[in-house]
């Protein structure tokens, strides 16, 4: 199969697809040849409340079918709005005494909050009481919050398609738009909950806020959350399996046939929907070019997020033949010619529950 790099607009992510040597190593290659999304964070100080997650996993699974087979490669300051001096939607969250940047971040109202927030059910906390909101690849929206309520918040990434971890945090903000005729005004504190596709560590708790005009907008109180929960089963693959300690390293040659059947490469949610929808395109396709009366099947999956120095990259595909048990796991992550450290994490596999023999049916 030759390989390529698809670009499906951010419902399917950036995809690459190409053979590895053997199902026992990385294919960085591969994954080095996707554009991956910008590292982006949550607007701050705007009119709306929310941005409500659009991102639909049956579009994401229909579009990675579709690019599964052969196919051709495809500043912190802000500009003043035209809205000056009018007011800005009012948080719910303490305002500092003093009001200044400073006050903000040495009050004990919002490291109090955080300290001793809730971790909610099938979530664990990966950071606490950070000064910076999260600002990494694969930000899928925002809500505001009546109050520092992280379970509140866990009910919204678990109603959204794709979300695998959220932020939350209070933000001082302006309480009118910032301009020549109020350029430091009284800030007003919303607390906000934004959602990711992907893992959030502290070290991606790096936005730190923005000046506009004499206003400075910071970050305090910040938690972040995970899920631990699998991912979905889908329909005609048995799974997932109980979470695998590492990438499949599977042998070169199983009865004379290399099992491994090649990779893709989501820069987007995890969302193993796609690989099993690629995983049934790809056996589709090779059925249908057949030429000697037998093809390579995918009958077996495994899905895991790929990170770069403990920046998740994206939700990397791995297909075969057949079968591997989690005995075979064992491949936690490698370097590349750089230095950089290629870590495994999240990963599952998922099994055909009626497994294809990869023979050409009579006619």
């Amino acid at each position: 199969m030759k390989g390529s790099i698809i670009l499906a607009g951010f419902a399917a992510g950036l995809a690459a697809a190409a053979p590895a040597p053997s199902g026992m190593s990385l294919d960085l290659a591969a994954v080095k040849a996707v554009q991956i999304p910008a590292p982006t964070a949550a607007p701050m100080a705007v009119t709306a409340l929310s941005a409500v997650p659009t991102y639909n996993t049956a579009s994401a699974a229909s579009a990675a079918a579709a690019t599964a087979v052969p196919t051709a490669a495809g500043a912190k300051m802000i500009k003043r709005q035209s809205d000056d001096c009018q007011p800005l939607p009012q948080g719910a969250g303490p305002v500092a005494s003093p009001d200044t940047a400073a006050g903000f971040l040495a009050s004990s109202n919002y490291s109090y909050a955080a300290n001793d927030a809730d971790i909610p059910q099938g979530y664990s906390q990966s950071f606490a009481n950070a000064q910076g909101s999260v600002s990494a690849s694969y930000y899928m929206g925002y809500y505001t919050l009546n109050s520092y309520d992280t379970v509140g918040c866990a009910h919204y990434c678990d109603a959204a398609d794709g979300c695998m971890s959220f932020n939350i945090f209070f933000e001082r903000d302006p309480s009118v738009n910032p301009a020549d005729a109020c350029p430091n005004p009284s800030s007003t504190v919303p607390i906000k909950c934004t959602l990711w596709g992907m893992p959030i560590n502290a070290a991606m708790a790096n936005n730190d806020g923005q000046w506009r005009e004499q206003f400075q907008v910071v970050i305090a109180g910040s938690n972040g959350y995970v899920s631990t929960a699998p991912p979905p089963s889908y329909g005609n693959f048995t799974g997932p399996s109980d979470r695998l300690g590492g990438a499949i390293q599977a042998p070169l040659s199983v009865n004379g046939v290399n099992p491994y059947e090649g990779m893709d490469f989501y820069a987007g949610p995890y969302d193993p929907s796609q690989c099993a929808a690629s995983c049934q395109a790809k056996t589709a396709y090779a059925a249908e070019t057949a030429s000697n009366g037998a093809y390579q099947p995918c009958n077996f999956f495994a899905a895991y997020v790929l990170s770069e120095n403990n920046v998740p990259q994206g939700m990397y595909c791995a297909y075969y033949n057949q079968p591997f048990d989690r005995s075979y796991a064992q491949n936690n992550g490698q370097y590349d010619a750089q230095g950089n450290y290629y870590s495994v994490s999240q990963a599952y596999s998922y099994t055909l529950t009626a497994q294809n023999s990869g023979e050409v049916a009579s006619s």
